[in-house]
C-alpha cells in the first residue's frame, strides 16, 4: 500500500525542485523523515505554510490521501488553507489535474482529497471522519489540550500524520510547551526562519533588517520565532479572551439587554474597516472589508444595514475621516424611514465619571481622571476587566453579573485575528503616568498592523453613559 511516507520518497519530488515553481530545499530532510507528528515552527516569512501547501500537493499526486486541514476558528473556507492549495497548485502546473469547487480539492487521476475544518466547533464532527492520512493544523499556537486528546487517536489509519505548523507565541502555550519544549516520541520537529527561505523578496528582507534595528527584541519574536516568556506586558491576555470564547455557553447564560454595533473606520492605506456587533454581553458578529476614505457612505451603509437588521444602535470612531459617520446615519435614518440610535466614540476624548474611583470598593484606590489618559484607555481596561472576570468564572468557577462578563461566539468570522488583535496591545503611559493604550503608530513600529477589529470591539462594549444616564459620545441618531 502506498502511504505518505513512501510517496514522499518518489523521484517527482526531486522535479519539483528543479522546476519554476519550488520546495524550499531546507526542508527536504524534514519531509523526507518517517515521523508520525510533524512540527514545523518559527518566525514569519519563513516559507513554513506555504512549503506545507507544497509538499500535500505533491503527495496528492502520487496516492490517494485524505488530508484534514484544521485551525482552531474557521467559519469561512477564505480562513483556511484552501488558498494556499489553489496558489500551489497553480504554480506547479498542475491545475488541469485537480477539480477545485468553492470548499473542496480533489485529484482527478489518484481521488486524493483536502478537506477543510474549524477545530473550536467541528471537533466532534471531526471524531467521526474515518481514512485520514494526514491532519494539517495550521496556526496551531491556538491548539488546545483537550482539542489534541481528542485528535490524537482520531488519526488510527497507518502511516497516518499530524502536521503542527506555528509561529510560536508564548512557552507556556500548549503546542510549545507539548511539542518543542517536551518533544513526544515519533516527532521530527524543525524551526525555520527567514534566513532559510530563498524565495524573499529585496523588499521584505529591508522590512527585517530594519525592524532588527529598531528593536531587537521585536525582531527576535516576529521574525526569529523566539516565544515570549509572558504577556504581563499587555493589556488584555490571551488566556482571558480563549476563555471567553463561547462563554454564554459554558456558563449557561442567555444573552439579554442592549444591542451594539461597533464601526472603526478605515483612515487610509492599507487600513480595513471594521465591525463588530454585540447582544449585551456576547459578540455575535464580526466584519471587516476594505474600503477608499470616498467610500464612507457605502461603509455606513453596510454598518446601518446590519444595524436595522439586528435592531441595534451604532458606536462609530469619530476620530478622522469618521467624524463625518454620523451625517451618513442620519441620511440613512431618513432614507430608510427608521430610528437607528448612533453615537460618536472619541478614542482621546476625557474619561467617563473623572472623580468616582477604580475600585469602588477601595476607597484609597486612584479617581478615573488621575489614572487613565483617555477615553481609549478607560474603555480598554475595563474591557480587560471583564475578561479578567470571566476567565475566572469559566476557569475557576468565580459567580459574576452577567453584565460583569464578555463572550465571544464561536460561529464570528476572523476570530483568530480578533484574538491575536485583542491580546496585541500593551501598556503605555503618558507623561504624567497615566495609562493609555499603545498606540498604532507604536504598534507599526513593532510590525504590527492597525487592530482593526479589536478597536471596533472596544467600541461594541465600551460604558456609554454617565451617572446620570446622558449620551455620551453624541446626540441620538433620532434627535
Amino acid at each position: 500500500m502506498n502511504t505518505p511516507a513512501r510517496a514522499a520518497r518518489q523521484s517527482r519530488y526531486d522535479l519539483l525542485q528543479t522546476s519554476t515553481a519550488t520546495l524550499n530545499p531546507a526542508l527536504r530532510d524534514f519531509w523526507m523523515t518517517p515521523a508520525r507528528n510533524r512540527v514545523l515552527y518559527g518566525g514569519r516569512s519563513s516559507s513554513k505554510s506555504w512549503d506545507a501547501a507544497g509538499f500535500a500537493v505533491f503527495l496528492a499526486t502520487q496516492c490517494r490521501i485524505r488530508v484534514l486541514c484544521a485551525r482552531q476558528f474557521q467559519n469561512k473556507i477564505a480562513e483556511s488553507v484552501y488558498t494556499l492549495l489553489k496558489i500551489q497548485i497553480a504554480r506547479f502546473g498542475l491545475s488541469n489535474e485537480f477539480v477545485i469547487t468553492e470548499n473542496s480539492i480533489k485529484h482527478k487521476r489518484t481521488g486524493s482529497e483536502f478537506m477543510f475544518y474549524g477545530l473550536w466547533r467541528h471537533i466532534d464532527e471531526i471524531k467521526s471522519l474515518e481514512g485520514i492520512d494526514i491532519c494539517w493544523i495550521e496556526e496551531a499556537h491556538n491548539l488546545t489540550e483537550e482539542q489534541w486528546d481528542i485528535l490524537e487517536p482520531t488519526l488510527r489509519k497507518e502511516g497516518s500524520q499530524f502536521w503542527i505548523i506555528f509561529n510560536p507565541r508564548l512557552i507556556t502555550d500548549f503546542v510549545y510547551r507539548r511539542f518543542v519544549s517536551n518533544t513526544p516520541a515519533d516527532t521530527v520537529k524543525r524551526k525555520i526562519n527567514f534566513d532559510e527561505n530563498p524565495f524573499l523578496s529585496d523588499t521584505i528582507i529591508k522590512v527585517i533588517n530594519r525592524k532588527k534595528e529598531e528593536d531587537e527584541e521585536e525582531y527576535q519574536h516576529i521574525y526569529l520565532g523566539e516565544p515570549r516568556t509572558d504577556d504581563d506586558a499587555v493589556i488584555i491576555k490571551r488566556s482571558w479572551i480563549l476563555a471567553a470564547v463561547d462563554a454564554h455557553k459554558k456558563l449557561g447564560i442567555e444573552p439579554a439587554g442592549v444591542k451594539r454595533v461597533g464601526f472603526d473606520v478605515a483612515d487610509s492605506g492599507n487600513d480595513k474597516c471594521a465591525m463588530v456587533a454585540a447582544h449585551g454581553f456576547l459578540a455575535t458578529h464580526v466584519d471587516e472589508w476594505k474600503a477608499r476614505e470616498d467610500e464612507l457612505l457605502k461603509s455606513a451603509g453596510r454598518v446601518h444595514a446590519t444595524a436595522r437588521q439586528l435592531e441595534a444602535s451604532i458606536d462609530y470612531d469619530s476620530i478622522g475621516v469618521g467624524a463625518f459617520a454620523g451625517a451618513h446615519f442620519q441620511e440613512l435614518n431618513v432614507e430608510h424611514k427608521v430610528k437607528v440610535q448612533y453615537f460618536r466614540f472619541n478614542a482621546g476624548g476625557g474619561v467617563l465619571d473623572p472623580a468616582d474611583r477604580i475600585d469602588k470598593d477601595d476607597p484609597k484606590s486612584p479617581m478615573n481622571k488621575d489614572f487613565y489618559a483617555n477615553l481609549k484607555a478607560q474603555s480598554w481596561w475595563g474591557i480587560a476587566k471583564r475578561f479578567r472576570d470571566t476567565f475566572n468564572a469559566v476557569e475557576q468557577g468565580q459567580e459574576f453579573a452577567p453584565d460583569k462578563l464578555i463572550a465571544i461566539s464561536s460561529e464570528c468570522d476572523h476570530l483568530d485575528r480578533l484574538i491575536d488583535e485583542l491580546s496585541t496591545p500593551r501598556k503605555d503611559y503618558d507623561n504624567s503616568g497615566k495609562s493609555k493604550v499603545e498606540s498604532k503608530k507604536d504598534l507599526d513600529k513593532r510590525d504590527i498592523p492597525s487592530p482593526n477589529l479589536a478597536d471596533a470591539f472596544v467600541m461594541a462594549f465600551a460604558k456609554r453613559t454617565t451617572n446620570k444616564g446622558a449620551p455620551l459620545f453624541g446626540t441620538y441618531g433620532n434627535q
